[in-house]
């Protein structure tokens, strides 16, 4: 592994009280080895940097380190999911991908870092919490998915009582922010924080929305695949 890597690997592992910085470098290189990683960043200190350094700013949430099951929706190339497992060995993290070859890529990626408390589920997390998943995590989190109201439909469902959604945004949208406050309402959340962060030296207008789930979630929530984002709460 190339010394500046190392270094700030290391440095990650300080920074967020984590026993060993070896599981954060395992999945670098398995992300490096990866040929179906579904990201063009797969290597070297922009991997580190836009992969595990800023998945592992969800780590200043309380309720994400104290979580015993978390539930990753649209997990993409499989962040921040992997690299909170890897932080968290004693936290089942479920990573939820529709898209099956994103999927496949993420369990290869969970298997080649020996992550055995990573688990891909793939299908829709509307799906999921029509199944399984309803009311099954303490915490849900979110990066690049798509707008607040949505992300709130799509994780609600999944939380239990008391559970908390986190979201990875970058600057601030304040219609997104209103919209969200009334699809929150509508769905038993309330917003908790709003924590800027700062993953890595020289990143700029990062923000974690975090929410609250404060009463039941309806039960016409979710509704059918595809229409939180068609049709968002807040219009």
């Amino acid at each position: 592994m190339d010394p500046d890597v190392s270094r700030e690997t290391q440095a990650l592992a300080r920074r967020y009280r984590l026993p060993a910085a070896a599981p954060l470098e395992k999945l670098l290189e398995a992300l490096e080895r990866e040929p179906a990683a579904p990201t063009t960043v797969r290597s070297g200190l922009p991997a580190l940097r836009t992969h595990i350094a800023d998945s592992l700013a969800g780590l200043e949430v309380e309720e994400i380190r104290g979580a015993h099951a978390i539930a990753d929706i649209g997990a993409g190339a499989g962040f921040p999911g992997l690299a909170l497992a890897a932080a968290l060995p004693t936290t089942r993290v479920d990573l939820i991908e529709s898209v099956h070859r994103k999927a496949e890529a993420i369990e290869r990626l969970a298997a080649a870092a020996a992550l055995t408390n990573a688990h891909t589920v793939a299908m829709r997390s509307e799906q999921w919490a029509s199944h399984n998943g309803r009311n099954a995590y303490d915490a849900v989190t979110s990066r690049a998915v798509g707008p607040l109201p949505v992300l709130l439909e799509y994780g609600a469902p999944l939380l239990r009582s008391g559970g908390t959604l986190v979201a990875w945004k970058g600057g601030r949208d304040h219609d997104d922010e209103a919209a969200a406050a009334v699809a929150a309402r509508i769905l038993g959340m309330q917003r908790r924080l709003l924590q800027p962060v700062t993953p890595y030296e020289g990143s700029r207008e990062r923000h974690l929305h975090v929410y609250l789930k404060v009463r039941d979630t309806p039960e016409r929530f979710p509704r059918r695949a595809g229409m939180a984002a068609k049709r968002p709460l807040a219009r």
